[in-house]
């Protein structure tokens, strides 16, 4: 890791122009530089949960939320 800090540029331009490069520490990989491209790749295109339901989920009209018809829990304030 001493070395990926001290080379930082050198590992970035590696990443984009080779491919993942992993760093270590004490000879345990710990972590992995990659291109940005790759990485939203990898992200993927989630979508977000608000717009997911703006966009009108395909659920049937009938859906039924079932809720509990217990009495809330009585709190003692002293």
């Amino acid at each position: 890791m001493q070395e990926a800090k001290q080379r930082f540029s050198e590992v970035v331009r590696r990443a984009v122009s080779e491919g993942p490069q992993v760093i270590t520490r004490h000879g345990e990989e710990v972590a992995v530089v990659i291109d940005i491209a790759e990485y939203r790749r990898l992200q993927g295109k989630a979508p977000d949960f608000g717009q997911f339901l703006l966009g009108d989920p395909d659920w049937d009209d009938d859906i039924e939320f079932p809720r509990s018809r217990e009495l809330p829990r009585e709190v003692d304030f002293d």
